[in-house]
């Protein structure tokens, strides 16, 4: 068996075709596919209707809604919205500060809300006068600061999805961002198992040096 001191011994090279050795038998069982395969089927069925009612929904709402409608409680619904913009800012703050994984999250979720903030401060905003104030906070502020956020989400998915790959014994350059599977669930498996809790934790390098 081999220890500590032998892996040490080992070139790079070959430390990388003995990731590559564990991934291989680590692997799930190829018997498992075609179950996988259905779920995943009925997932991508489900999104599509989804997709579909909702272009349908979309095309009755822009014949039926009226061009101007007075709100019901216009304070309560952006002092809400900023609220949560807010809690964003600060949720991404602390995981900056703390550096925890959790950061990816906390920069989607902020961008999309300011996305969301400049598309309705202009749209709402058309043909009164403050339509040019809110088309420059969102030209100069909120749309930069939304792709700054979406940026680092980006950087970091590549980091992570880096380091994952060497650890897998996988050699080459980071794939693009929508050609990178999910981590924890291979083609063999089903997206089911993101939704369950680790079975095994790592253990603590101190016994890996025994």
């Amino acid at each position: 068996m081999l220890d500590y001191e032998d892996l040490r011994r080992m070139s790079p090279r070959e430390r990388l075709r003995l990731r590559q050795m564990l991934a291989e038998l680590d692997a799930p069982d190829p018997r498992a596919r075609l179950a996988s395969q259905r779920r995943r089927t009925i997932v991508l069925a489900l999104v599509i209707a989804c997709c579909v009612a909702l272009a349908a929904w979309i095309g009755v709402l822009a014949t039926t809604l009226p061009r101007y409608y007075r709100a019901g409680d216009w304070r309560g619904a952006w002092v809400g919205f900023d609220v949560a913009l807010l809690l964003a800012f600060a949720a991404t703050g602390w995981a900056v500060w703390r550096r925890r994984q959790m950061l990816i999250i906390c920069l989607v979720v902020l961008a999309t809300l300011l996305c969301c903030d400049a598309w309705f401060d202009v749209v709402l905003d058309a043909r009164t006068s403050g339509f040019l104030v809110s088309l420059l906070s969102a030209v100069l502020i909120e749309l930069p600061l939304a792709a700054v956020a979406i940026l680092g989400a980006r950087r970091l998915v590549r980091v992570t999805s880096a380091v994952m790959q060497r650890y897998r014994g996988e050699a080459g350059p980071v794939p693009r961002l929508r050609d990178m599977p999910l981590v924890g669930v291979g083609p063999d498996r089903p997206l089911s198992d993101l939704l369950t809790e680790p079975e095994h934790h790592l253990p603590p390098a101190s016994t890996l040096a025994d």
